[in-house]
């Protein structure tokens, strides 16, 4: 089976929104052109940052219909990304909440990307 290494959001402008994603994630752009912006997530994976105008073949639908989501270790760490999220200014589209797979909140990126922050139900 093929291995997962990349993700990718199409967003209007990479460059702005590689710089958000630096910020936020505390990782460093190493890739950037006006039309595409690449920043390591993790050892072997990469977010990817592609303008929604140049993709091909081009790209239908909208954001907020899938989601980036962050595992952490524990509610504490739900809690305290959530505050250091909304400080920053991200619309919080779900408060930090206990479901049924753990506690959870979701912030919405500039695009409107659902960023959803975990910690599953043994961890919690």
């Amino acid at each position: 089976m093929p291995e997962f290494n990349f993700l990718i959001l199409y967003v209007d402008n990479p460059p702005s929104s590689a710089a958000f994603y630096a910020d936020l994630l505390g990782r460093p752009v190493i890739e950037q052109s006006p039309t595409f912006a690449m920043l390591p997530l993790r050892e072997g994976v990469m977010l990817g940052l592609w303008s929604r105008h140049t993709v091909e073949p081009p790209a239908a639908g909208a954001a907020g219909f899938g989601e980036v989501a962050f595992a952490v270790g524990d509610a504490g760490e739900v809690q305290r990304l959530h505050d250091d999220w909304k400080a920053r200014g991200l619309s919080i589209a779900q408060a930090p909440t206990r479901m049924d797979f753990g506690t959870t909140f979701v912030a919405l990126d500039p695009y409107g990307h659902r960023l959803r922050v975990f910690v599953p139900q043994d961890a919690a």
